[in-house]
């Protein structure tokens, strides 16, 4: 299977809530952030596709290494995601840009209306609501 490497991130709001994207022509949620360059380190790939998409300016040294994942990608049949996650508490405010469509503020337990991304409800999700669990 192809794979695509992509970082992505796991943005937490001052309320706790996290922030899921939903891009142009597509029907799932996930994570914000997008495919590494050639040669690019993940964090600043993650800086530059959240500038991009969002108009969040972050410095990479804030963001904080979750972990390495892998699922099946939402919108390339055919090929895998191998994301590199990253936590980011922000207090910015967002708004969609580029190809992404909708933003999604959600709780650990306020998705199942939602399309999600396979990689966000079976690895990403579960993180967050561990995480969220830990800090109540």
């Amino acid at each position: 299977m192809k794979v695509i490497r992509i970082a992505a991130a796991l943005l937490i709001g001052p309320d706790g809530r996290t922030l899921l994207v939903r891009k142009r022509g597509t029907q799932a949620f996930m994570q914000p952030g997008g495919k590494i360059d050639a040669g690019e380190p993940a964090a600043r790939a993650l800086a530059r596709e959240l500038h991009e998409e969002l108009g969040l300016l972050i410095e990479p040294d804030q963001a904080q290494f979750l972990g390495e994942f892998c699922a099946v990608a939402a919108n390339e049949p055919g090929f895998e995601v191998n994301c590199q996650l990253y936590r980011l508490d922000v207090d910015q405010a967002v708004a969609p840009a580029a190809e992404i469509e909708e933003v999604v503020w959600v709780d650990a337990g306020s998705v199942d209306h939602l399309h999600l991304a396979p990689l966000t409800r079976d690895s990403i999700l579960p993180l967050y609501r561990s995480l969220a669990l830990a800090l109540a």
